[in-house]
């Protein structure tokens, strides 16, 4: 008899041209991922060129029972490191049958955002910093952690090596060659502060592609978890006390702060960022007031400020792109629990769009 890990890794080319296609869509929630499979006569590589779908969203809490459907536009596609060869998985929205986008859509509201020629003009360069914590399975409490108790202080954790220091890193690994085989920019991993916290970085990005990307390496990172048996937590504060919290930095350069000259243009981006940080801030995640405490390497949140390599700001600007004159600053505000269409727009309008 086959063994069943035999049967999951058979090779389809060897018999067959069919493909198969995940399709993956953002639950009612806001951050719970679904997703699910259907055979295709052959490879696509265009999103354009896949049918789009639908699913009963009276079972995801977006649409009432008695008119429950929900179509999925398929928006780009990346290689599956699950099931491999041509195989792939499809990151989606939501619409109504009639073609509005339902209200957990955000990706509708950011593509016309990042469509805008203003916008397409400034060629925005993403890179985020998605921080999450992997739980116990069961009891939900950090891995590494003995039950009930706690670890030592944090200190030895950040970056650490080590079996009494990094929980996890087969996971984490693991996440990270899936990802780069998916074709999703991946720019590095990194141990958190927090023992069984860690944290992945995707970018350079341009536009929307940052929030795909960020979207389905969340998929993929769920997808390994499972896996392991181990929970996959966003919260942005799992653990009360003095432990840090869980963010999503997100690096932000336009081409004209890229360019000669850029220092002035990222300062009076900052100052437009100042002026609406309420706004923002509402838009940054929930939960985001358990974390943003003005401890643990965050501003408070009522407070906006910024400076050059300072980790405690709102905006952190860096040393070399001070010294340059030019190049790119750093939005510590975002919650882990973000949704990155919305975070990724709301910066592009705030700093190109608006006035000052």
């Amino acid at each position: 008899m086959s063994l069943l890990s035999d049967l999951i890794n058979l090779n389809l080319s060897e018999t067959t041209e069919k493909v198969i296609a995940e399709y993956i869509w953002i639950g009612g929630s806001g951050m719970d991922l679904r997703s699910k499979a259907r055979t295709l006569s052959g490879p696509v590589s265009d999103p354009s060129k896949l049918p789009k779908w639908n699913y009963d969203g009276s079972s995801t809490g977006q649409a009432p029972g008695e008119d429950s459907e929900v179509i999925i536009y398929p928006q780009s596609i990346f290689k599956d490191p699950f099931r491999r060869g041509n195989h792939i998985l499809v990151m989606c929205d939501a619409y109504t049958p009639a073609g509005e986008p339902i209200p957990t859509n955000k990706r509708h509201a950011a593509a016309k955002i990042f469509s805008h020629p203003d916008v397409v003009a400034e060629e925005p360069w993403y890179g985020l910093e998605q921080e999450y914590t992997l739980l116990q399975k069961d009891i939900n409490w950090p891995l590494g952690w003995p039950v009930g108790g706690f670890p030592g202080p944090q200190g030895p954790y950040y970056c650490g090596v080590g079996a009494d220091k990094a929980f996890g890193r087969d996971i984490v690994d693991s996440h990270y060659k899936a990802c780069l085989y998916a074709g999703i920019n991946v720019s590095g991993i990194n141990g958190e502060v927090m023992p069984g916290q860690w944290e992945f970085q995707v970018g350079p990005s341009v536009g929307i592609s940052a929030g795909d990307e960020l979207w389905v390496a969340r998929y993929i990172l769920e997808r390994i978890t499972e896996i392991a048996g181990v929970v996959l937590s966003f919260d942005p504060k799992p653990i009360q006390g003095d432990w840090n919290g869980a963010g999503a930095h997100t690096n932000y350069s336009t081409k004209s702060m890229r360019n000669d000259g850029g220092y002035e243009v990222i300062k009076k981006a900052i100052e437009k960022l100042g002026k609406r940080h309420n706004e923002h801030i509402a838009a940054y995640g929930e939960g985001n007031e358990r974390r943003l405490t003005g401890r643990h390497e965050t501003a408070d949140i009522k407070t906006f400020k910024w400076g050059v390599a300072n980790r405690g700001a709102s905006i952190r600007v860096g040393r070399d792109t001070e010294k340059e004159g030019k190049g790119y600053f750093e939005d510590r505000r975002p919650a882990s629990n973000m949704d990155p269409y919305v975070v990724t727009s709301m910066i592009a309008e705030t700093t190109i769009l608006l006035n000052p």
